[in-house]
């Protein structure tokens, strides 16, 4: 049997295009969402149930793909953003954005990791961002939580050493998916920064139809799991030379003035 790769978050956007990619180059692909049929069809991939926010569906949706056949690997990808300002977001939509983004990768990550270690041999991919390392204003959230998920790799690639088992993060820029409609733009009426936040709005708003599609993020994602020593970042899609450069070469305030430049700020 075809090793079996799990991906989460694959009923759209990266998800769905690193699934069918990985299927295409001959793994047994489980694609992970909360909505299985909403996924794409005749892919290859098979569709599973599981919603990366809860303990139990994230146990029963392993214990499926490990029945199946021994897994060589686990792409995190599922997550969502919410669009505010730090100041007036509220704490449970706070809580919220990091139970998918970063405990969600959490969960997933405890469920699939005794196992690559038990077979000495293994890949876990974690999908990023770029805001992690650049954030955006009004998505502080999100980019916190992207931030975490950096730190989270780092830390278990250095635990994981010598095991057999690499850890990878894969930081996409601008990807043109439907990001942006599943985003919870969260403007209460009267907000203190409701000019700003348009404007920061105008340009996330139409800066992902411009950019790039989902498939370089894919390849980079393929190119982590199969690696022979994979590297422990893999950039893709708009940016992905520029803030990485950025952020080794200029000052923190430096770097704040571009990105408010960048958002009209």
């Amino acid at each position: 049997m075809a090793p079996g790769v799990l991906v989460t978050g694959a009923s759209s956007g990266i998800g769905a295009a690193a699934a069918a990619l990985l299927a295409r180059s001959g793994f047994t692909v489980f694609g992970a969402s909360r909505r299985p049929s909403a996924a794409p069809a005749g892919d290859g991939v098979r569709r599973i149930a599981m919603d990366v926010r809860d303990d139990a569906s994230v146990a029963r949706a392993v214990a499926e793909v490990l029945d199946a056949g021994p897994l060589a690997g686990v792409v995190c990808n599922a997550g969502n953003g919410i669009f505010g300002s730090v100041e007036e977001v509220t704490i449970e939509l706070a809580r919220e954005q990091f139970e998918t983004n970063f405990f969600g990768t959490l969960r997933t990550l405890r469920a699939v990791l005794p196992h690559l270690r038990a077979a000495r041999s293994g890949r876990a991919v974690v999908v990023g961002s770029l805001a992690g390392r650049a954030p955006i204003p009004f998505q502080a959230h999100y980019s916190a939580s992207k931030a975490a998920l950096d730190a989270l790799v780092l830390a278990l690639r250095n635990e994981l050493h010598g095991s057999g088992v690499w850890a990878s993060l894969v930081e996409p820029g601008d990807v043109a998916t439907p990001f942006n409609d599943a985003m919870y733009w969260a403007e209460p009426a009267g907000s203190a920064y409701a000019e700003r936040a348009r404007r920061v709005e105008r340009v996330v708003r139409e800066s992902l139809p411009k950019a790039p599609g989902p498939e370089g993020v894919a390849r980079a994602i393929l190119r982590a799991l199969t690696a022979r020593r994979p590297r422990v970042r893999y950039t893709a899609g708009a940016d992905a030379w520029l803030v990485p450069l950025g952020k080794r070469l200029l000052p923190d305030a430096l770097a704040l003035r571009l990105i408010r430049s960048h958002f009209g700020l």
